[in-house]
């Protein structure tokens, strides 16, 4: 009789050897991780078929300890999202998976430099904007509670829950396992954090030095501050697409980019309507929403514009003397006024 030989199982002959990471003796230490393990299927499972999420406790532990928070690579990966290869980001979260077990941040140093950049780019605004009746604290508070509680945390939670209850509902697929795999939360919610970066460079940064020209009345400061929220919201869509896209148990990802066609129809749809008194203009409604009361613009020694938010509900859209004209004419009704200064605008960024 032959002596009876085992053959390795399939997790050992895909093994990845991953440094430790410790100091000390333990420094030229390594583990061996499966890749591709009976037990595990598609995408790296425990035997349960569940994943190993990150708990939230050690999250915000880490959140609340700046020590813990790698701020050089968060940057690095904000500086991948503006290249041209944005997908290279979700690398990271498969080396993750395999790893440790879960696709979402341990770690939220990204998080964290976003709302320092969101409080920053408020600060920045609301001097902008300032309001004439001298409560710029108000203001700078207020827009700030608008950008991070509400802009960014709250649409971002909504967003992810919607995307993983359609992802879980439809395009979850099951493994080799017979496991259905689902997204996790926080995973999702990451996907929300990417996509909002760019988001954030071209709405809050970018528009920032074209107030200028997008605060106008002309067609042509609708064209740019339009075409500017149109890229933004493009590219948080195609980013959030590469995010459930990266997942190998999802498939017919290209529901999330669904979105763009809407887009692209409201863009269409404010050049059309432009002649009719139609369109809106994105930069002007941004400009509203920063103060409910009155919008201040340029230096207040040297003559300012002083708009009362009722204003923009009653603007009458009319063509400029020239097609970069800033002169804004509007509809006097009501004893509502628009009391604009020769130099305001010429005067704002000096």
């Amino acid at each position: 009789m032959l002596p009876k030989t085992h053959a390795p199982d399939d997790g050992a002959r895909h093994r990845l050897a991953v440094p430790s990471g410790g100091g000390g003796d333990h420094a030229s230490s390594s583990v061996s991780i499966s890749s591709a393990s009976s037990s595990s299927g598609a995408g790296g499972l425990s035997p349960l078929g569940t994943a190993s999420p990150v708990r939230p406790s050690d999250y915000l532990a880490r959140l609340l300890d700046p020590t813990q928070m790698d701020v050089q690579s968060a940057m690095d990966q904000m500086r991948t999202l503006l290249s041209l290869q944005p997908q290279r980001i979700y690398k990271t979260s498969y080396y993750r998976k395999q790893t440790k077990n879960h696709w979402a941040r341990d770690d939220p140093a990204f998080a964290a430099v976003q709302v320092a950049l969101l409080l920053a780019a408020s600060l920045a605004y609301s001097v902008a904007f300032r309001p004439a009746n001298g409560m710029l604290l108000t203001t700078i508070i207020g827009f700030a509670i608008k950008s991070v509680v509400i802009n960014f945390i709250g649409v971002g939670v909504l967003v992810a829950t919607i995307g993983k209850t359609i992802s879980d509902r439809h395009l979850a697929t099951v493994g080799r396992t017979h496991v259905k795999q689902t997204v996790e939360w926080l995973y999702a919610f990451d996907i929300h954090c990417n996509a909002f970066f760019p988001f954030f460079v071209v709405v809050y940064g970018v528009q920032f030095f074209l107030l200028p020209l997008v605060l106008g009345t002309s067609l042509m400061s609708l064209v740019i501050s339009n075409t500017l929220f149109a890229v933004a919201f493009s590219w948080y869509f195609y980013i959030t697409h590469l995010g459930y896209r990266a997942l190998p148990f999802l498939s017919n990802t290209e529901v999330f980019l669904f979105p763009i066609a809407a887009v692209a129809f409201l863009y269409v749809f404010n050049l059309v309507g432009y002649p009719f008194g139609l369109g809106f203009n994105g930069s002007r409604v941004m400009a509203y929403d920063i103060s409910n009361e009155h919008i201040c613009i340029g230096p207040k020694k040297q003559g300012v514009i002083s708009i009362n938010a009722e204003i923009f509900k009653r603007a009458q859209v009319t063509r400029p003397s020239r097609i970069f004209g800033l002169s804004t004419k509007f509809k006097e009704s009501e004893g509502v006024n628009a009391l604009v200064s020769k130099k305001a605008f010429g005067e704002f960024m000096t």
